[in-house]
């Protein structure tokens, strides 16, 4: 069974960038998507970005494009999201999932981390 484990959280002043890792093991990767959730105090988990293993095609949740982006390195079995420009509005925590299908939606992935903490102060 797939595990994940999310790292690079922080405090960052608003502007900075931070860039989280997902370390991936317990499987075989090539069928999966690996994707970026995150939810802020009070409010629903949302999609961020996904990625899927074999070929590295990436997905954004529209607003986040331009800011985020999400890459693979499959020799060490990890995703990276890298978080520029960021704003107090990003502060959430931060979870990587594993799923079969490229999707926004939480369903579609059935192994989750234990997420990580991102704090953008203004």
């Amino acid at each position: 069974q797939v595990q994940l484990g999310e790292s690079g959280g922080g405090l960052v002043q608003a502007g900075g960038s931070l860039r989280l890792s997902c370390a991936a093991s317990g499987g075989t990767f090539s069928s999966y998507v690996i994707g970026w959730f995150r939810q802020a105090p009070g409010k629903e988990r949302e999609f961020v970005a996904a990625v899927t293993w074999s070929g590295g095609s990436t997905y954004y949740a529209g607003s986040l494009k331009c800011r985020f982006t999400i890459s693979r390195d499959g020799a060490k079995n990890t995703v990276h999201l890298q978080m520029n420009s960021l704003k107090p509005e990003d502060t959430a925590v931060y979870y990587c999932a594993a799923g079969h299908r490229a999707s926004a939606k939480e369903y579609d992935y059935n192994a989750w981390g234990q997420g990580t903490q991102v704090t953008v102060s203004s």
